[in-house]
C-alpha cells in the first residue's frame, strides 16, 4: 500500500533566512484608515462651527459670555425674540425661498434648451455664442454690470420687487450653466436623436423623451450650484431693492448684526440658525441626488 506524502508549507523567509511575520491590520489597510481619517477631519471642519452656532442659539446670556460649549440650561426664549424684533421674517424667508425656486427653475429649462441646441442642432453662430459665454467667465460680471443692472432693472420698473430679483439672479450663472448642459449633451450620441426623428418625433419630443434622461447628473449640478448662489446672494439684493419685506434672508441677517433691538450672541444664532436651515435641508436633498448621479456617470462610463 502505498503513502503519500503531503509537504507542510513553510513560511515565508526573510531576506535573512527569518519567518517573515504577518502585517497588521492596520498595516494592510493603513491607506484606508488615511482617507477615513482625512474625510472625519473634513466633516468635523464643516459639522463644528454648525454645532457650535445651534448650541449658542440655545444658550443663556451668561452661558454664552462665559464661552462654555454645552449649555448649562437650555433657553429656547431666542428664537420667538428674532419673530417678535423682526416683523417681517416669514415674508423675507418666503422670498428667499420663491426667488431661488425661481431661479434655479428658470435657469435649468434656459440651460438645458442652450445646450441641446448648441450641440445637437447646431444653429449658425453657435461657435461666438460659446466663446461669448466662455469670456464672460473672466469677468466679475456681479461687480463690473451693477450699475447696469440698476438702470435695466429701474427702466423695467422691477425696482424694489422681490420677483425682479429672479431676472439678475438668472444671469450670475446663466453662462456655466450652459456650459455644463452643452458638455453633457455632448455625451448623448446624435444617433439616437437621428433615430427618434425617423419615429417621428420633433425636436421638442426629442429632447423630452430621449435627451434629459440622459443629462440628468448635469441638471443636479446646475441644480445645486444655482440654489447655493441665489440663496446666499447679497450684493445685488440690497441694491435693487429698498424696502425690508422685500428683501431676502441674507439682507435681514446682516441688517441684524448691523443693530436691530438688542442683538445679544444667543439672538444673532437663533437668527444664522432660521436662515441656513431651509438651505441645509435642500441642499442635502440635492446632494443625495448628486451622488446618485455620480454613481450613475460611473456605470454609464
Amino acid at each position: 500500500m502505498s503513502m503519500t506524502l503531503q509537504a507542510t508549507p513553510l513560511p515565508a523567509a526573510g531576506p535573512a533566512g527569518r519567518p517573515r511575520r504577518k502585517r497588521s491590520w492596520l498595516q494592510q489597510n493603513s491607506a484606508l484608515v488615511i482617507r477615513h481619517a482625512v474625510i472625519i477631519l473634513f466633516l468635523l471642519i464643516i459639522l463644528l462651527p454648525l454645532v457650535w452656532v445651534l448650541l449658542m442659539s440655545v444658550k443663556t446670556l451668561p452661558d454664552a459670555m462665559r464661552g462654555v460649549m454645552w449649555p448649562s440650561v437650555f433657553d429656547f426664549s431666542h428664537y420667538p425674540f428674532v419673530f417678535s424684533k423682526i416683523k417681517t421674517l416669514p415674508a423675507n424667508l418666503f422670498n428667499s425661498i420663491y426667488v431661488t425656486a425661481g431661479t434655479v427653475l428658470i435657469t435649468a429649462f434656459c440651460a438645458v434648451l442652450a445646450g441641446y441646441s448648441l450641440v445637437h442642432l447646431r444653429p449658425k453662430g453657435s461657435g461666438i455664442v460659446i466663446t461669448a459665454l466662455l469670456m464672460s467667465l473672466y469677468f466679475p460680471v456681479r461687480v463690473v454690470s451693477l450699475i447696469s443692472v440698476y438702470e435695466i432693472q429701474s427702466f423695467l420698473g422691477l425696482i424694489n420687487s422681490t420677483t425682479g430679483l429672479i431676472l439678475p439672479y438668472i444671469t450670475l450663472n446663466l453662462a456655466i450653466s450652459v456650459l455644463i448642459m452643452r458638455s453633457m449633451f455632448q455625451l448623448v450620441p446624435h444617433e439616437l436623436f437621428e433615430a427618434a426623428k425617423i419615429d417621428g418625433a420633433g425636436p421638442w419630443r426629442a429632447l423630452w423623451m430621449v435627451g434629459l434622461p440622459m443629462v440628468r447628473n448635469g441638471l443636479v449640478v446646475i441644480f445645486i450650484v444655482n440654489f447655493v448662489t441665489a440663496w446666499g446672494e447679497f450684493l445685488l439684493c440690497t441694491t435693487l431693492t429698498n424696502d425690508q419685506d422685500a428683501r431676502t434672508m441674507p439682507v435681514v441677517l446682516a441688517a441684524a448684526q448691523g443693530g436691530q433691538g438688542y442683538w445679544a450672541w444667543p439672538n444673532l444664532a437663533a437668527v444664522y440658525v432660521i436662515v441656513v436651515t431651509p438651505g441645509i435641508l435642500a441642499f442635502t436633498a440635492a446632494q443625495k441626488l448628486f451622488f446618485k448621479g455620480l454613481a450613475e456617470g460611473v456605470i454609464k462610463g
